[in-house]
């Protein structure tokens, strides 16, 4: 298991910190943003595969941004597994 820590971009919180063993993502937790709504992301998501958390949020915007906090964390995991392979 490593810990991984994704600056995000375009959104109100500015860091996502999470856990990644193999696939699996936990212990995720967003700086700033809107905290009610990313504490209860953070808790439903917890234990899914790096596949199942782009599945459901990956392309999910926040207004008109091109992006949101939930978009942000599917790029952080995909990110974090690119690197964990190698």
């Amino acid at each position: 298991m490593s810990h991984y820590t994704y600056k995000t971009k375009m959104t109100c919180s500015s860091a996502i910190d999470f856990d990644i063993d193999g696939n699996i993502i936990s212990n995720i937790a967003f700086t700033g943003g809107c905290n009610g709504n990313l504490k209860a992301i953070s808790k439903l998501v917890d234990g899914w595969t790096v596949e199942k958390i782009e599945q459901y949020l990956k392309g999910n915007r926040c207004g008109m941004r091109p992006t949101s906090c939930a978009d942000q964390l599917a790029r952080a995991v995909r990110e974090a597994a690119e690197k964990q392979e190698g």
